[in-house]
């Protein structure tokens, strides 16, 4: 394997709590040194986080950091790419640490098997100690609260996929097919990666590649970040006219279903019936497969992975429900898209 030059760019806002930990595992990364450089890329944080960040950029000279005004992820990742001098961009996130190897295997596969975006499997952490912390990183780990999302539940070899987290990409891809929509604040990967796909590109999702996430620690930053990722996939799916994938849409199918049974029951004993068996059929899939998580990682997560569980699924439904109230029913998006425009450097 030769050692390209990489530039790692990293998107973050008020990350005090974290930032320091994503750093300090880049820089326990096994590749050379020379050959990188980090791009941290601020949205306007107002706790201590460019403090933190600029104490590391005082002490290493290949780490920079950049202001992003619009405070954005998708804007974060277009200021990281246009100043980036890398042959190869890897987008790393602030909530996660890395592996020591994590960016030689992504060059190593990368080049291997010929792709233009890489990625790896996302184990979740609990982002403090607390019961409920550890219980939601339980349920983002598990079919049932994330569905068929190979880099959330593993896989056992290399593959094919239409989406990976922190994707390390060759630069060409980004002046081939433009940057990443800043109308997306969640979902931005989604977008930009089917685009690379419909453009004849390669994402493989390696095993081997693994990066640690910090989940929110509370119901509540929960079901703000699920309701964010419901709401914007109309919007992703309008400007790319079709829906990314099936599971993506089960959540929103499943509250728009009880609200309108809901609503016809008063008036109708069949609809009645309907929203009983949608209630109880989902209380009863829930309870399984909160028993059955339970009795592998413990009996104390029981009553709590249900709330979690209910909390993920009703957060995202109703995102996407005001989604498509707001992008489609009342159009405050207008539909436009990404055009091929390379960022220069």
């Amino acid at each position: 394997m030769n050692n390209p030059f990489v530039s790692i760019i990293i998107p973050c806002r008020n990350e005090v709590k974290f930032i320091g930990r994503s750093i300090d595992s880049i820089l326990s990364n096994d590749y050379p040194k020379d050959k990188i450089e980090v791009l941290v890329i601020d949205g306007m944080s107002d706790d201590s986080t460019r403090e933190i960040v600029n104490n590391y950029t005082k002490e290493y000279s290949f780490i920079k950091s950049y202001d992003n005004p619009k405070k954005v992820v998708p804007s974060a990742m277009n200021i990281g790419i246009k100043n980036a001098q890398g042959e190869i961009i890897i987008r790393m996130d602030a909530h996660n640490i890395y592996s020591k190897d994590y960016i030689t295997k992504c060059i190593t596969y990368l080049q291997e098997y010929n792709v233009d975006n890489v990625g790896g499997i996302w184990v979740t952490l609990p982002g403090n100690d607390t019961l409920m912390a550890e219980s939601i990183a339980l349920a983002l780990s598990h079919p049932f609260g994330v569905g068929n999302s190979y880099f959330r539940t593993g896989v056992k070899k290399p593959r094919y996929v239409d989406t990976v987290p922190f994707g390390c990409y060759k630069r060409e891809v980004f002046d081939k097919i433009g940057g990443f929509d800043e109308d997306l604040v969640r979902n931005q990967d989604d977008e930009f990666n089917l685009r690379l796909i419909r453009n004849g590109g390669k994402i493989l999702l390696v095993p081997e590649i693994v990066s640690y996430y910090y989940a929110r620690d509370s119901l509540i930053k929960l079901s703000k970040m699920y309701f964010q990722y419901g709401y914007f996939k109309p919007l992703v799916a309008m400007k790319i006219g079709t829906v990314l994938t099936w599971r993506q849409i089960i959540p929103v199918f499943f509250v728009s279903s009880l609200i309108l049974s809901g609503i016809l029951a008063p008036f109708l004993k069949s609809f009645f019936i309907l929203f009983l068996i949608i209630l109880f059929s989902y209380l009863f899939a829930n309870a399984g497969f909160s028993l059955s998580i339970a009795l592998k990682k413990g009996l104390k997560y029981l009553f709590i992975l249900p709330i979690v569980l209910t909390t993920l699924h009703l957060s995202y439904g109703f995102g996407y429900l005001k989604g498509i109230l707001d992008f489609i029913v009342l159009k405050k998006q207008k539909r436009k898209k990404i055009k091929n425009v390379p960022l220069t450097r």
